[in-house]
């Protein structure tokens, strides 16, 4: 049995491991264990006003802008009708968008075609259950077993074929539910918009505008094949200079899913997903209380978020890297802030998954209750220095057996001893093992780094 799906959904070089066969046959599986499982069967009958025609499970598939992103909806869809399943298409949303819009329609699944932070060349889908959350590990374990018989699947005809239902306009249904998040007008403030060319550049302008900030904005001309190019979250540099540029309040960078938003206050400084989790946690705790007194990060997170929330009595809990697993160990204690120093938010009182506006605007909502610049708010945490290096690798797997990997990270761990931390770990979605070093000192970090990185190259290095 091959393994499809990694720590965000089925991701890879599009039409080449991710390939339009591989789309068919994933909507074929998943539609074909919806309906052996009647997993659809309460979304399926439940009123709605968007319900298609007859009473069976319907698909919602959205996609980012990228350009492979039409043949694998395509193929996609095909698939999930070839099975009896209709599919409503909502067009380019963000991924939060699908999973909000999945729930609010009554739809059996969602399903969203994008490769988020990744680049033009890599694509990927995962899928949603009717609540708007991930699918769990059980059910897409069960698809990744089903898919070797997918040429065994029956095929309904004539009448019993999908039906293809093309509303995009349901995207103005989740930008409505993202302005209302929002409990403060934003008259009066400045912001510089970096939407990554990408899902949420149509979007996030209007809403911002709509709210009554004045928005200056960048890299909201998608065409297909510049999402995430140079800007973005991942490269909130630009976005960061304009503010400073323009005497902008705030600067927020999107990725090209807008599942994550990454700040610059004032003064052009960024203010990353820890500081985020920092500000709403602590604003929440001396306000209105917050949940579980617990604020869910992830093994990436930097100390000084530990460090800043226990000041105010809360927990720091962690979890491996991923949204799935901040996502479950958030429902698991229910908490109601989690998330990654990548500004991978999830605010689950307004989301069940990561929202890049929502996380935004309710830091903006802090900022103008409390009367405070965001960076005197950012200024709660102090952050310790953290290098990452990224080393390409030819399998992900079985570099924890590697001896001379082994040596080269106890060694790192005992210059660190009592002063800090170091962490290998391989990527959830590309061939990358990457190496995190945490400390007081950042030359030493990134020699330390480096030093372990060039082992890795050494041993398991992509040619």
């Amino acid at each position: 049995m091959r393994k499809l799906f990694g720590t965000d959904g089925v991701r890879g070089l599009a039409n080449a491991e991710l390939s339009p066969l591989l789309a068919l046959q994933l909507g074929t599986t998943v539609a074909h264990v919806l309906i052996d499982k009647k997993v659809a069967a309460s979304a399926a009958s439940s009123a709605s006003r968007y319900r298609r025609t007859r009473n069976r499970p319907t698909v919602l598939v959205g996609r980012d802008p990228r350009i492979s992103g039409d043949i694998l909806e395509s193929a996609m869809i095909s698939g999930i009708c070839s099975q009896g399943v209709d599919t409503l298409l909502v067009g380019v949303v963000p991924t939060p968008g699908v999973a909000y819009l999945t729930a609010l329609t009554g739809c059996a699944v969602g399903a969203v075609i994008s490769a988020s932070h990744n680049p033009v060349e890599d694509n990927g889908i995962k899928f949603f259950g009717p609540d708007g959350y991930k699918l769990d590990d059980a059910l897409e374990a069960e698809i990744e077993e089903e898919i070797e018989c997918f040429d065994s699947f029956p095929r309904p005809i004539g009448k019993d074929v999908g039906n293809i239902f093309r509303k995009h306009e349901l995207v103005w249904d989740y930008a409505y539910h993202v302005k209302q998040t929002m409990p403060i007008s934003l008259d009066g403030v400045n912001i510089v918009l970096d939407c990554a060319n990408g899902a949420a550049s149509e979007l996030a302008p209007r809403i911002f505008y709509e709210l009554g900030a004045k928005a200056t904005c960048v890299n909201c001309t998608p065409t297909g094949i510049n999402i995430n190019e140079s800007c973005g979250s991942l490269h909130p540099e630009q976005m960061a200079l304009l503010v400073k540029q323009t005497g902008a309040d705030v600067g927020l960078s999107f990725d090209g899913d807008a599942d994550r938003v990454i700040m610059a206050d004032e003064c052009g400084r960024i203010v990353d997903g820890d500081r985020i989790m920092a500000i709403y946690a602590m604003h929440r705790a001396r306000t209105t209380g917050l949940p579980a007194n617990a604020v869910v990060g992830t093994v990436m997170s930097n100390i000084g978020l530990e460090l800043a929330l226990a000041k105010e009595n809360i927990r720091l809990i962690r979890t491996p890297v991923g949204d799935r697993y901040v996502s479950d160990q958030m429902r698991s204690i229910g908490a109601v802030v989690g998330g990654e120093k990548s500004g991978h938010i999830i605010l689950s009182e307004y989301t069940s998954t990561g929202d890049g506006m929502i996380t935004a605007l309710q830091i903006l909502a802090i900022m103008l209750s409390t009367g405070k610049r965001l960076s005197e708010l950012a200024a709660q945490m102090e952050e310790f220095p953290q290098v990452l290096m990224n080393v390409k690798v030819r399998e992900r797997d079985g570099w924890d057996q590697e001896p001379e990997i082994l040596a080269a990270i106890k060694s790192a761990e005992e210059k660190l001893a009592g002063k800090g931390r170091i962490l290998v770990r391989p990527s959830g979605t590309e061939k990358v093992i990457r190496v995190m070093v945490e400390g007081p000192d950042e030359d030493e970090l990134k020699s330390i780094a480096a030093s372990v990185c060039e082992v890795v190259a050494k041993k398991l290095g992509s040619s």
